[in-house]
């Protein structure tokens, strides 16, 4: 299926203010759904596949702060930009303490809004390739896994948890550093106060200092009202940089200075503010071949690298996958309304002679397809995807239909003669469009609404599409 617009949910009682929104994120390619109270949201949260929310403060029936705590605890991968009239500022920077993604102030400028809401839609895309703990498997911290290399990482958080040292974490992608920074967060006497997370990969390097660092009113074009930056909002608590190394050098000596004096100034701003911060910052990159290369600053890295945790890949934690397998087919069992009790002795074979380039996000991705097509009460070879079941590990992602059907690739048929190439692809793909719905819709019962949110596209496309494939008039 081609890639689906991303979804963006307004709740406000101002219809006006609702209507403006509307029409400028409809313009900036988004799907917007608008709401005018927090109940409204809710029953929105639970009907879509939202992908951020914009919330006013202030609302009949539910109010922005509930409707937040509702969305940290139901959805809690879905970032929350809330809109504060200048009266209501302080509440807005206590709603960000307490998980909001950011906010805007009315009257708000036309640019600064759509770069929040476009770096927030950013986020959300790069935290569905989070890792989930559970707290009823084995391992510790939240964290699952008894293999000897991670066996070592809990004990460097038992050592440096408690400790004011800045961590570096390094791994390669989906090994599950974010899962490590919150671990060190939450078994420290930090655990009470903010844990604020920057993806630095999301955020423009034009914006990074004032998102780093804030800004005063006037302090550039469409600096409306000052903003406290992300130093200020974890003040007290943890500022967990991720991405480090996309960070632009001319930032990188401010961020070291900050580091080293625990001050700075927002920008535009000449008052010296000074924090408590406990510094947390991962990559996948290779740091030390980008201070060679002149993209990462020397005194920086040794500044970040006082406690240094390397995260192994999972093919150096191989006897974890059970542990991780059984963990995600009880995930799934319930989203999906399965009842799959385990995996074959030869499926297990072959996710164990897989090398997982993507680690433990890989394969959390193959059980929740394999979930989605198993028809038996247990995972068999013929349900893995090709590249596992082979052993051969593919160069580049699969199309978005490719990484939901199993099989694809394998056989596919030849366009009769005197058909183009593009109308073959088309005929081919509505074919196996067809049949990721149809299966969808059988795992559902045929919900619409579940199987859109299996399918994680909208109520309104999943209709749309089954009208143009014949499945059911809308």
């Amino acid at each position: 299926m081609s890639a689906e617009k991303k979804q963006i949910l307004i709740a406000d009682d101002e219809p006006n203010l609702r209507r403006v929104l509307t029409a400028q994120l409809q313009r900036d390619g988004y799907e917007v759904h608008a709401v005018e109270d927090g109940e409204q949201a809710v029953a929105a949260l639970g009907e879509h596949h939202i992908d951020v929310v914009i919330s006013d403060l202030r609302m009949p029936k539910l109010n922005g702060m509930d409707l937040l705590k509702h969305v940290s605890q139901q959805h809690p991968d879905v970032p929350v930009i809330m809109i504060t009239a200048h009266g209501t500022l302080d509440t807005a920077v206590e709603a960000m303490k307490l998980g909001a993604y950011d906010f805007v102030t009315k009257p708000f400028d036309k640019t600064e809004f759509r770069n929040v809401v476009a770096k927030a839609s950013r986020t959300r895309e790069l935290s569905q390739q989070d890792i989930v703990p559970a707290a009823d498997e084995q391992g510790r911290y939240d964290i699952i896994g008894q293999a000897q290399p991670m066996l070592e990482v809990y004990g460097v958080i038992e050592k440096v948890a408690d400790t004011p040292s800045t961590v570096l974490i390094t791994g390669e992608s989906g090994t599950g550093k974010e899962l490590i920074a919150r671990a060190l967060h939450e078994n420290s006497s930090r655990r009470d106060k903010p844990f604020v997370r920057v993806n630095c990969a999301a955020i423009p390097s034009e914006l990074i200092e004032s998102e780093l660092f804030g800004y005063e009113k006037g302090a550039f074009t469409g600096a409306v009202t000052s903003k406290p930056g992300r130093f200020e909002l974890a003040d007290g608590g943890t500022l967990f940089l991720d991405e480090i190394g996309e960070i632009p050098v001319s930032m990188q000596v401010k961020l070291l200075r900050s580091l080293q004096e625990q001050e700075f100034e927002r920008v535009g701003g000449i008052k010296t503010i000074e924090v408590d911060v406990r510094l947390i910052a991962a990559t996948n990159r290779d740091l030390l071949a980008d201070i060679h290369e002149g993209r990462f600053r020397e005194d920086l890295y040794y500044r970040l690298n006082v406690v240094h945790l390397q995260l192994p890949p999972l093919r150096e934690r191989k006897e974890d996958i059970p542990l991780l397998t059984g963990h995600f087919i009880k995930r799934f069992n319930e989203r999906l309304k399965k009842n799959v009790q385990g995996v074959s002795a030869e499926a297990e074979g072959r996710l164990d002679a897989y090398p997982w380039r993507g680690n433990i996000r890989e394969l959390e991705n193959v059980i929740e397809r394999c979930l989605l097509f198993c028809d038996e009460d247990r995972i068999g070879v013929g349900d893995l995807p090709p590249e596992v079941r082979e052993g051969r590990p593919q160069a580049e992602p699969p199309s978005a239909v490719a990484d939901t059907m199993p099989g694809l690739g394998d056989e596919l048929p030849v366009p009769d003669a005197g058909t183009g190439l593009k109308e073959a692809v088309r005929e081919v793909t509505a074919r196996l469009e067809k049949e990721l719905i149809v299966k969808a819709l059988e795992q559902t019962g045929g919900n619409v609404t579940h199987t859109a949110r299996l399918l994680k596209i909208s109520r309104k496309s999943l209709q749309t599409k089954m009208k143009e494939l014949g499945l059911r008039e809308t």
